[in-house]
């Protein structure tokens, strides 16, 4: 009794971070396309046909992606097994675009209906993708076996000073952020956005920005997570380095928005305040692919 109890225990733990995985991978692939309003213009006007294409098309794209990898820590390749897990990523996917979009305020609870559903599926198309490619691109260390370090050699851990790990976590942010927000900062969405945002929703975002990057590094198990846990830098712990990250993350918004004029110093604070937030969202989840990587 006890035994079966801890197995569904353990299955259950098992599906949560395979849904949490993929949800990361999701947001890793598809927050660029939330930030883009031709997206948005085309999914509010999309007819119920062109609708139905596109979710028979990612339907179709994300099965064949996971036949082959999928997103879960075990491989799951039989037919019926892909095709459930095509319906999860999908189902993720809608959760995902729809939960940003309501962030955003490019999703009122107001809209039409057929507006709102176009928006929703249109955006969840690479959200899809990536959850399906999640496994296939950025690994899973998990069930990985530590490796077997001689006493004598210090880990490169071990090894590199605080004080350096922390600049490579500060400098793989920043190119991280900046490659996902450059496309972003010089674009007219921001303005948008921030006209329609209020207090409220600013703090949403701000929550959403660090669950976000806490998940991709710490919680969905991609590559060199192990190594993440074991880095020495002077904010090396979990909580403090996510905060460290957002910072700099917004600190990459900041330059970006200045640098394509989008800001200037005659603007009101409260002006910088919402564009920086809201670029910092995307820039966070930059920051947080790039750590991957360190």
């Amino acid at each position: 009794m006890v035994l079966a109890k801890k197995r569904h225990q353990s299955a259950w733990a098992t599906e949560l971070n395979d849904l949490v995985r993929g949800a990361c991978g999701g947001f890793l692939f598809g927050i660029p396309l939330l930030y883009t309003m031709e997206v948005w213009w085309v999914g509010s006007m999309a007819e119920a046909p062109r609708i139905v294409m596109a979710i028979v098309g990612t339907f179709i794209g994300v099965f064949w992606l996971n036949r082959t990898e999928g997103f879960r820590r075990t491989r799951r390749s039989r037919p019926y097994e892909a095709f459930t897990d095509t319906v999860e990523a999908m189902t993720i996917g809608l959760v995902c675009s729809a939960s940003v979009l309501l962030l955003l305020r490019e999703l009122t609870f107001d809209a039409p209906l057929r507006e709102s559903l176009g928006k929703v599926i249109f955006e969840s198309v690479p959200f899809a993708l990536g959850v399906a490619l999640a496994g296939q691109f950025l690994g899973d260390t998990r069930a990985a076996e530590p490796q077997t370090l001689d006493s004598s050699s210090p880990s490169k851990a071990e090894a590199a000073s605080p004080l350096n790990a922390t600049l490579a976590d500060i400098g793989a942010t920043l190119i991280g952020a900046i490659v996902i927000g450059f496309n972003i900062s010089p674009t007219d969405e921001i303005p948008m956005l921030a006209a329609a945002v209020s207090a409220p929703w600013l703090l949403g975002i701000m929550a959403a920005s660090l669950l976000i990057s806490y998940g991709i590094v710490f919680e969905a198990g991609f590559s060199d997570q192990r190594k993440r846990r074991q880095q020495q830098g002077i904010f090396q712990r979990p909580l403090s380095e996510t905060v460290m990250s957002y910072l700099v993350s917004l600190v990459a918004a900041v330059m970006m928005l200045w640098f394509f004029q989008r800001l200037t110093l005659s603007d009101p604070w409260t002006m910088w305040l919402e564009q920086t937030l809201l670029l910092g969202l995307p820039t966070t989840i930059g920051g947080a692919a790039g750590r991957l990587a360190v």
